[in-house]
Formats: structure tokens, sequence, C-alpha cells
């Protein structure tokens, strides 16, 4: 590693390559999708880390590394927020310059055995950590969580059911602190190969105890999406569009119909009429139907984004208020002082207003169904509230419609299989513009996605689950573990050091002088 340390010498060459190193694991998401690439994404910034000529040094690396993967998750913003984008990527990479540390605390010069096996539960609880902090809506989100790179995976979505997309993260990220040792540390070679085996063990164990959602019957749900409709009057065009392939729907025997986020762009109670036809079209169908309304209220100041649940009488008054909204799309955080981003990017104008709780709906036929709307199907809290509370179905409404020719709609797409697979329940991901897709209770894909240049409706089958997981059942404990994990060693770092200074020689007195003030000479 002497080698490697000495090419990045200069502070701008290592940092370019900190930069470029964090970026890597972009490419195990959709659209590369290439999931087997995130077992060993983050070598590259871990060899650099470890290899920094400081402590300094090494967090700045992870600072710079953190930089690179915020800007290259969150590359299809820039259009939109333009130079904003690099703000944020710069003030979210800094949440991992003290990982880049602890790299360098573990890892760094000669380690011992046990020192390389404690850096492979410390430092995935570092990373998770990190992940914990961004997760927080006002900081982005969980968006392009590690372990949500593993979406197609069946093994993975296994252990999802057990703890989540964390427990997914915490185990790539130790795989990579394995390679990594096995790269650079050749001494600690036999924990590192430990750590590989106890990874490989956890994921067979999972795969044949957790226990599996026990499949009953099946339910039919339509979905419409109606593609891109722009204009001035695109709102009323995309109505018009959305009520034409639904009525493609008839006499199909179905339990739901869904649109997506922002399909009806008026307050129903201003809009009789457009209730009046939503209820023709409940009745031609023979199925309730969810919309999503995003117009200001008539009943309360403000506008809203809301699942509205329509029956052959009309509004049933079953409604679900978007909770978590999304950063500069939807609000500005601390518009007082960072409301200059409307100015040089298509950050929200004005702030949309939020809902104070979560919704189970009853649908036609006793069916309980959980919406959630665009963003909100990143966070696997609420998808587990609603499992908790009885939702047979999973649905996110979405329009990805602004970024309709990157990587977004797939990578939104794929959160919904990681849902699924969390909570034991069938999920519906159903969008104005693609990508949009149906997972079944294990996330495995029901039928094929409808892309982003499609404009049409389709039936999707799905089977009820029974029984709950234990991620439903015991939660974020992967989350827990790891910060007691964090505590633990801080504790141990702490004793130590004391013991050491305790132990450590006192320093040699000084020589005596002579009362002239120069060292005195022996048998003086």
């Amino acid at each position: 590693m002497k080698t490697l340390g000495h090419w990045f010498t200069s502070p701008w060459r290592r940092s370019a390559a900190a930069v470029l190193a964090g970026a890597l694991p972009v490419l195990a998401f959709p659209g590369p999708a290439l999931w087997w690439w995130a077992w060993v994404a983050l070598v590259p910034w871990l060899l650099l880390a470890l290899t920094a000529p400081g402590g300094k040094r090494a967090a700045y690396d992870g600072w710079c590394g953190g930089f690179g993967f915020m800007l290259a998750m969150h590359h299809w913003l820039l259009p939109n927020l333009h130079v904003f984008t690099f703000v944020i990527a710069a003030l979210l990479g800094a949440l991992w310059a003290p990982w880049g540390w602890l790299v360098r605390r573990m890892l760094g010069g000669v380690p011992s055995a046990g020192r390389v096996a404690a850096a492979l539960v410390v430092l995935p609880s570092g990373w998770l950590a990190v992940e914990l902090v961004r997760s927080w809506e006002e900081l982005g989100g969980p968006w392009g969580v590690l372990g949500a790179s593993q979406w197609q995976v069946a093994p993975a979505l296994r252990l999802a059911s057990v703890g989540g997309v964390w427990l997914l993260s915490f185990l790539v990220v130790a795989v990579n602190v394995a390679v990594a040792v096995l790269v650079a540390v050749r001494r600690a070679r036999v924990p590192a190969l430990a750590g590989l085996l106890a990874t490989a063990a956890a994921t067979s164990a999972a795969w044949v105890w957790s226990p599996r959602p026990d499949a009953g019957e099946r339910v039919a749900i339509g979905l419409v999406q109606p593609g891109v409709v722009a204009g001035a009057d695109s709102a009323e065009r995309r109505f018009d569009r959305e009520e034409q392939l639904t009525r493609r729907l008839a006499d199909r025997d179905l339990d739901l119909i869904v649109w997506g986020e922002s399909s009806v762009g008026f307050d129903l109670n201003d809009r009789p009429d457009l209730a009046g036809r939503l209820a023709a079209l409940s009745r031609e169908t023979g199925a309730d139907i969810l919309v999503n309304v995003d117009a200001r209220r008539s009943d309360k100041p403000g506008i809203y984004k809301s699942s509205v649940l329509v029956d052959p009488d009309g509004p049933t008054g079953d409604r679900y208020d978007k909770m978590r909204l999304v950063p500069f799309g939807e609000y500005v955080p601390a518009r007082s002082l960072l409301g200059w981003a409307t100015s040089v990017g298509e950050a929200a104008g004005e702030d949309r207003r939020r809902g104070s709780e979560q919704v189970v709906m009853d649908v036609a036929d006793g069916l309980r169904v959980g919406p959630m709307v665009c963003f909100e199907s990143a966070f696997p809290d609420m998808s587990r509230r609603l499992a908790a509370d009885g939702a047979e179905v999973l649905l996110a409404q979405s329009s990805t419609s602004t970024f309709q020719h990157t990587w977004a709609p797939e990578q939104h797409a794929s959160l919904a299989a990681l849902r699924a697979a969390e909570t034991g329940r069938p999920m519906v991901h159903s969008t104005l513009t693609g990508v949009s897709a149906v997972y079944d209770a294990n996330g495995a894909r029901i039928g094929s996605w409808l892309g982003t240049d499609a404009s049409e409706s389709r039936v999707y089958e799905a089977p009820i689950t029974h029984g709950t997981t234990p991620y439903v059942r015991f939660g974020d404990w992967t989350l827990h573990a790891s910060l007691l994990i964090l505590a633990v060693w801080g504790i141990g770092e702490g004793v130590r050091t004391v013991v050491l200074r305790r132990s450590a020689p006192p320093p040699p007195a000084p020589p005596a002088r002579t009362a002239h003030g120069s060292p005195a000479r022996p048998g003086h």
C-alpha cells in the first residue's frame, strides 16, 4: 500500500480520486443496476482512507468521497437545481468525514487481527449512522441507501424482511471492508475471510429460517399511466386521457384502480363535474378508484397532495394527505435562509402543506390498502407502520415526469420491491409517466414494468398475504444495534487511552542546574 500512497501525495490528486471513488457505488443502482458491484464498490474509497497520512486527511477523504457519492446519486437534479446540486452534495458529503477518520483509525498502519475483526462491525455501524442522519426528511430522505441496490436479489430481499434495508447496507459495507483488508492487510486475512464467511452464513440462515408470507386469495388492481401531457391546459387533458384509459378496464373484475400522483389537478369539492365523472368511471368499471389530488384545498388553506378514494357514489371521504415532502421540490427548508434556491433552479415557489397521520383505507370487498405518495416510498418506517396497522396492499402514487429521461424513474420504482419484502405485503407503484410496477410480498416483480414511454392501463394480480415479518415486528433493530456498537467501541477506546496514559513511564527529570543556570557537570 506504500505504492498507492505515493501516487496520492498531492492533496488535489487525492481529493479528486476520493470523489471518483465515492461515485462508484451508483453503478449498482438503476439504471445500470449492477447489483453485484455494490459488494466491492467501496474498496477504492476504503483504501484511500486507510492509507491517509493522518486522521485529518482521512476525514477529508471521507468528505470528498461522500460528495462524490451524493453528487452521483442525485446527478439527475442538475438540470433543475443547477449549482445548488453541488452545494447539497458538499453539505451531505460532510457526513462521511467522521467515517473516513474511523476507517483510518481501525485499519491504518498495520492493524492487529483483533482490530480488523472489530472493524468488520464498527465500520458498517459507522456507515449506518451516516445513512440514518442523511435519511432525515429535511436532508433529502433515504434515497440511495446502499442496501437498496440489492432490490432484485432474492436472498437479499429475504434479509430485508428480517432487518430492513439497513441490514443489507450493514452487510454490503462489511463485505467491502473484508475485501479491502484482503487487498491491503496481508497479516489480517484470516479475520477478513471469517467476515466473508459470516456474511454468507447470515444470508443462508435468513433464506432458510426467516418466515415466508402465507399467500391467500388474489386481488386484481388496474394501473392507469397517462404518460407525458404538457401545455397550459395539461391538467384537463391529463384527466381526459386517464378517463379514456380507465374505461378500457371495464368488465375486468377489478378490486381497485390506481391513478398516479397529481393525476387530478383540481380540488374535487370545487369541481363537482370531475367528481361526477370519477363516480361514473367507478360504476362503469365496477371498482373503486384511488386518485391523487394536487391542488389548493377549498376547506383549508394551502396546497396539498392527497390520495382520495372514489366509489360509485363519488368521493368516499377517505383521504390521505402527504406527510413527507420533497425538499426543494415541494417546499424549501428554512425558506428565509435558502429561498434564493428558487432563483437558480426549479425549487418550489410555494411550500406544500403536510398531512398529520397515515391512513389505511377500506375499499370494495373488504380489501385494506395503505397509500403513500411519491417520495414516501423511500421511507421504510412508513410502509412498516401501514402493514402493522392492517394494510393488505401497499400503494405508492408517484410522478417523476420532470426526470423522465434519467435514472430516477427506475430507481424510484425499485424501492417498492424493498418495501414489499420488508413488510411481507404486495406493493403497487403507480405513476403518471413511468416507471410503474407491482411486486409480490417477497419483493418479486409481477408482470412487466410500464416504462417511461408507455401511455396505457394494465391489470396486475397480486396474492394477498398474512403474517408478520421480523422487520415489521421488531423494527429498525439493525440501526439500534449499530449505534450500540459505536457506543461500546467509543467507550472502549476511551478506557484504552486512559489506561495507556496511566501505564506510560513518567518523563525523565530535567538535569540539575548550577546557580548560574548551566547544567551541572558530574562531580560538581
